[in-house]
């Protein structure tokens, strides 16, 4: 396998901005999801992000970088909720790196999770990764996952404060959300910090964070609850991109 070979030689360094190593059996995984990711690619369109540092740097080590403090702690439960997972990450990859993780991943396009599915079930990944083809803001109701989750994660294209309403009513009493964004704006912050007020959160901290190889800058946004977020978020299906908590 030429393509991991290589990987194994010019690579390797990306482990150095996690202060982590990947085991064997943890860097075999990850390669086996990028040959899965692969495959699918050419019947679902899951990701162009599948080849070299595209896949290593933007997908795996984007993935990780805000749980570097987690990496090294192996030894309690983390419950995790990615949210309009897409190709199925960061979800996948962090329930590589982090054994005592347990990851649902949501997303409304069925043909994705099937794919997801799939790739969950190749990976020996089935008894900590629960798919769910489901808007968000009906997961966000069911009150099955309200407040449950220690981190609530979205790398979807999408405004913070729409994100934030999808997030907050995830969180346990410590638990945080993560918004992974690219360019961040004040204004972007300020209609942030607005939205969070009616959902009873707050920005804990921002992390900017030059990806290596090139791959540009990367703002990690850490939420958290003040108390706990009222019943009536999220809205109903369309609402929080229709009409943004920011007015």
């Amino acid at each position: 396998m030429a393509q991991q070979s290589n990987f194994e030689k010019e690579g390797n360094h990306i482990w150095e901005h996690l202060n982590w190593n990947p085991s064997k059996q943890q860097l075999e995984q990850l390669e086996h999801l990028q040959c899965l990711l692969r495959e699918w690619n050419k019947q679902v369109n899951l990701t162009r992000l599948i080849e070299g540092h595209d896949f290593w740097v933007s997908q795996v080590l984007d993935s990780l970088l805000p749980f570097k403090n987690n990496l090294n702690k192996q030894n309690t439960p983390v419950e995790i909720i990615d949210v309009g997972t897409g190709c199925g990450l960061p979800g996948l990859v962090l329930a590589i790196a982090m054994p005592n993780s347990s990851i649902t991943l949501v997303d409304s396009i069925y043909k994705k999770t099937t794919a997801v599915k799939e790739i969950v079930g190749k990976l020996n990944l089935i008894s900590r990764v629960d798919v769910r083809t489901e808007r968000i803001e009906l997961t966000g109701q069911n009150l099955s996952f309200r407040n449950k989750y220690d981190f609530a994660l979205a790398r979807a294209v999408a405004q913070a404060p729409i994100l934030a309403e999808y997030l907050i009513p995830f969180l346990n009493t410590n638990g945080k959300a993560i918004l992974y964004k690219g360019k961040w704006s004040r204004k972007e912050h300020e209609e942030l910090i607005k939205a969070l007020s009616p959902l009873k959160g707050q920005i804990e901290e921002i992390r900017k964070i030059q990806l290596p190889e090139n791959k540009g800058v990367r703002n990690i946004i850490f939420l958290r609850s003040t108390m706990q977020c009222p019943l009536q978020y999220p809205r109903s299906i369309g609402v929080p991109v229709k009409k943004p908590l920011t007015s």
